[in-house]
């Protein structure tokens, strides 16, 4: 089996023992399975109004990255209200 660098990266701090076992796994992975599932959950939905410009653009976008449109918009948004995504200055 070939190795590419993370993988070897992995299994060398595997090896030298820096990885420690998690008490109570079965309850810390639930745990987090249900912080994922409520981060996820889309519970809300809106209505906007954009130009047909500016639509076939982000549906465009979002056939290049392989993503529903409005996945993509949804994600957009999260990154922008995250702090993750700021506009451009010229």
């Amino acid at each position: 089996m070939k190795l590419d660098q993370e993988e070897k990266k992995l299994l060398e701090s595997v090896e030298s023992g820096e990885w420690k076992s998690v008490k109570n796994v079965a309850d810390k992975t639930s745990a987090y399975q249900k912080i994922a599932t409520n981060t996820l959950k889309k519970d809300k939905r809106i209505n906007i109004r954009i130009t047909e410009r500016d639509l076939t653009k982000l549906q465009e976008r979002a056939v290049e990255e392989g993503l529903p449109y409005q996945t993509l918009i949804s994600s957009i948004l999260h990154k922008f209200v995250g702090g993750k995504l700021e506009e451009k200055k010229a």
